[in-house]
């Protein structure tokens, strides 16, 4: 169903008991949900706002083609600057972070000190922030959960280039005009953007406008500090961050009596989740932190979230098929377990309710020291040291009962990734050439280097 319009710019506050005049650290959480869906109050900050006496602020910005649209009409009719860009949605998280800077003491926030956190879109809506120049100063630390660091460029959105779906002249088009797209506000109206009958929106979500993030792509901000908001910064990812959109594909899995969800083939199913969970890591924590790093900036942490004991109900085991999936971490920040709905109480069971508490507070812990002071303390005598390109180290967060919070190692790489597919006893040839569609992408000799035939 479609909902929502443009009436959406809202701000939920959270505060610790007696917060006024504390001067607490403020922590400014954006959701996810592909730029396309989602809502600030789904996400409660009760729980972390108490448990470690900071203030979180959950906003809500404009999503679809009302948070995301580039057409030269827009730019040929703006009456300011800020009129000419195609990334509304991160001008309402701007303009939500001024809030806060003109607001923040008089519910207990301390102003100069601002985190911005979000997860899946809403890191990379982060990572768009800190390229932000609009968005300078207007906060002190960020922290990208499953984000993304990339962006197409104007014509590659309005399908002058490339061969993005959707592009933003046809879309126009197909409304009867730009006029009539300009002027529509309500949620039925975009039913007409769901053109291949997916039910999804399909549409360019960074756009390179040249406004709200510069006219080059996204990632290449990272390579020098005078290019973006160099503040302190958190990046990571789940170990099987695709399960989540595994678990819901009929090309993996199937329903035994109508609703019991199982993978089709057990060993692809985890194949394939492993090498595109790593390729996300790459992309959204070992080349920007490297990056990062060899630009000069070192201030940049890094963790992979490994917690996968959810339980089991008859045909459908969540811990083999959604395990430390997309969004899993969030209610560990949150504390507060609820993610799926009605399968919450399977996902997470009151026998695992003691160490996955540990594990939340924990992380809580090292997310509000972060927002504190830039650095996540220690916590249970574990120091997460900052990446560098000597010292590729990332914290493990997993619960007591599968090795606890540890530092892993070393980076990972596609030539890694190419190199265990040859060799992973789980995959036939044809099946591994499946895996090197995928890695051909950002490996383009993948698909010879594995002996597929194109």
């Amino acid at each position: 169903d479609l909902l929502g319009d443009e009436a959406c710019l809202n701000l939920d506050i959270y505060a610790p008991a007696n917060a006024k005049g504390q001067n607490l650290p403020v922590m400014v959480w954006i959701h996810g949900g592909s730029n396309v869906s989602g809502r600030s109050a789904d996400y409660d900050g009760a729980n972390l706002a108490a448990n470690e006496n900071v203030i979180v602020i959950a906003l809500q910005y404009r999503l679809g083609p009302l948070g995301w649209f580039s057409h030269p009409a827009l730019r040929e009719s703006a009456a300011t600057p800020e009129d000419k860009a195609a990334n509304f949605a991160l001008l309402d998280q701007i303009a939500a972070l001024r809030w806060v800077q003109a607001n923040a003491a008089s519910f207990g926030g301390d102003q100069a000190n601002v985190t911005i956190f979000g997860e899946s879109a809403g890191g990379h809506n982060v990572a768009a922030l800190l390229a932000s120049t609009l968005a300078k100063s207007l906060f002190h630390r960020a922290i990208i959960q499953s984000g993304g660091f990339d962006s197409v460029s104007i014509a590659e959105a309005e399908g002058r280039d490339g061969d993005q779906p959707n592009p933003s002249l046809e879309v126009a088009e197909r409304l009867g005009g730009f006029e009539n797209f300009h002027t529509a506000t309500t949620a039925e109206t975009f039913a007409a953007f769901q053109l291949d009958g997916s039910g999804t929106m399909n549409l360019p979500r960074m756009v390179q406008d040249g406004v709200t993030i510069p006219a080059t792509p996204l990632r290449t901000a990272f390579s020098s500090t005078e290019a973006f908001n160099a503040v302190p910064i958190i990046t990571g990812t789940n170990r099987d961050e695709m399960k989540l959109f595994q678990v819901l594909n009929p090309a993996f899995t199937k329903r035994r009596l109508g609703q019991f969800i199982m993978a089709r083939d057990a060993k692809f199913y985890a194949a394939s989740a492993e090498y595109g969970s790593r390729i996300w890591r790459i992309r959204a924590v070992d080349m920007p932190a490297a990056q990062m790093a060899a630009a000069g900036h070192g201030q940049v942490y890094a963790y992979r979230f490994d917690w996968d004991d959810g339980g089991k109900v008859l045909f459908t085991d969540l811990k083999k098929l959604l395990g430390a999936g997309h969004a899993v971490e969030i209610p560990f920040v949150f504390n507060r377990f609820e993610l799926l709905g009605a399968m919450d109480k399977y996902m997470f069971q009151k026998k695992t309710l003691p160490a996955r508490n540990t594990l939340s507070r924990a992380m809580g812990a090292y997310w509000a020291s972060f927002a504190r002071t830039g650095i996540p303390a220690n916590v249970d005598g574990i120091k997460w040291p900052a990446y560098a390109a000597t010292n590729e180290t990332l914290i493990r967060f997993d619960s007591d009962t599968d090795g606890g919070i540890a530092l892993i190692q070393g980076a990972d790489s596609f030539q890694k990734i190419l190199a265990d597919i040859k060799t992973d006893k789980r995959l036939n040839q044809k099946k591994r050439c499946r895996l090197g569609i995928g890695l051909a992408q950002w490996l383009p000799d993948a698909l010879d280097a594995l002996g597929c035939g194109v």
